[in-house]
C-alpha cells in the first residue's frame, strides 16, 4: 500500500509537471522554439551526467550506446523527440496550446494503431469503438480549423512512436534521457554557438532568461525520473488513466490562461475525443480487471 501511494505521488507529480508546460516555455521568449530545444537538450545532458555518475550508472550507459542495433535505434528516439520538442515549444510559444493538448489526448490511439500495425496486436470490441469515434472527433476538428490538425497529429504520431521505440529497448527513463542528449547535443551545440556568433542567440542577456534556460534541462528531467518512479510502483492501468492529466491541464492552460479560441465545432470535436478517451479508459479498466481475475 506505501509502495502504492508513493507511486501515485510520483506519477501525479510527473503528469502535473508536464502538463503546466505550457506556463514555462513563453518565459524563454524571445528565444525561438529551435534555440529552446537545444538548450533543453544540453542541459537535460548536464543534469543526465551529474545524476547518472552520482548513481554510479554512467559506465552501463556508455555501454548501451557501444551497441550497434540499440544505437541505431536510440538515433531513431533522438530524432522523433527532437521533432516533438520543437513542435510543441513552438505551438506553445505561438498560440496553439489547445492543439498541442489534443495530440496527448489522441496519442493513447496512436498506441493502439501501432500495435496494430507494426506488433499484429489484435484490438477489442471497446477499442475499436475508441479508435472510430476519435477518428471522427479529427474529422470534426479537421473541419473546422479548415485543415488537418497537424500538430496534434506529429505530436502524437512522434511521441507515440518514440515511446514504442523506447519500450522495445527497455531503458531506464534517467538513461535513455541521458545517452537522446548525448547524440543529440553537439549539434544543438553547433547551432547555439553559430546563432550565438551571429548575435541572435540570448543566453546571457539577462541573468534571468540564461537561469530559465539551464532550467529548461531540470525541468526536462525531474517528470521523467518521478514518471519512471511511478512505473516501477504501479500497475499499467493506473498509469494509462493518469496520462489524462497533462492534456487536461494543458487544455485548460490554453482556453482560460491564454485564452485561445474555441468555436462551438472546436468544443464538439474535443467532445467527441473525449468520449472516445472514455470508451478506452473503461475498455482499459475492465482488460485489467481480467486480468487480475485470471490470476486469481
Amino acid at each position: 500500500m506505501k509502495n502504492t501511494k508513493t507511486g501515485l505521488i510520483f506519477g501525479v507529480s510527473a503528469y502535473v509537471l508536464w502538463g503546466l508546460f505550457p506556463l514555462y516555455w513563453p518565459l524563454l521568449e524571445p528565444s525561438g522554439a529551435l534555440e529552446i530545444v537545444g538548450h533543453r537538450a544540453v542541459w537535460s545532458l548536464v543534469f543526465c551526467v551529474i545524476a547518472l555518475t552520482v548513481t554510479k550508472a554512467i559506465k552501463p550507459a556508455l555501454a548501451t550506446m557501444q551497441r550497434p542495433k540499440v544505437f541505431v535505434k536510440l538515433l531513431a528516439a533522438t530524432a522523433l523527440i527532437s521533432i516533438n520538442w520543437i513542435v510543441y515549444i513552438w505551438a506553445t510559444n505561438n498560440g496553439h496550446v489547445v492543439e498541442a493538448s489534443l495530440g496527448y489526448y489522441i496519442n493513447p490511439i496512436i498506441m493502439i494503431a501501432i500495435g496494430i500495425i507494426l506488433l499484429k496486436e489484435k484490438m477489442r470490441k471497446l477499442q475499436w469503438a475508441s479508435v472510430s469515434i476519435a477518428a471522427f472527433g479529427v474529422l470534426v476538428l479537421t473541419i473546422d480549423y479548415g485543415r488537418l490538425p497537424w500538430i496534434a497529429l506529429a505530436l502524437a504520431l512522434s511521441w507515440g512512436t518514440y515511446g514504442f521505440i523506447k519500450k522495445q529497448l527497455g531503458l531506464g527513463a534517467l538513461e535513455g534521457l541521458g545517452i537522446e542528449t548525448a547524440i543529440s547535443a553537439p549539434f544543438y551545440l553547433a547551432y547555439l554557438a553559430w546563432i550565438g556568433s551571429q548575435g541572435n542567440g540570448h543566453f546571457g542577456h539577462g541573468p534571468g532568461l540564461t537561469l530559465l534556460l539551464i532550467g529548461s534541462g531540470v525541468v526536462t528531467a525531474i517528470p521523467l525520473l518521478l514518471f519512471n518512479g511511478a512505473g516501477n510502483r504501479l500497475p499499467y492501468t493506473v498509469i494509462g488513466l493518469l496520462q489524462f492529466i497533462t492534456p487536461t491541464l494543458q487544455f485548460s492552460i490554453g482556453v482560460w490562461v491564454r485564452h485561445e479560441a474555441m468555436p462551438t465545432a472546436r468544443w464538439a470535436g474535443f467532445l467527441i475525443i473525449w468520449a472516445a478517451l472514455v470508451v478506452l479508459a473503461t475498455d482499459l479498466i475492465r482488460s485489467s480487471r481480467a486480468v487480475d481475475n485470471s490470476v486469481a
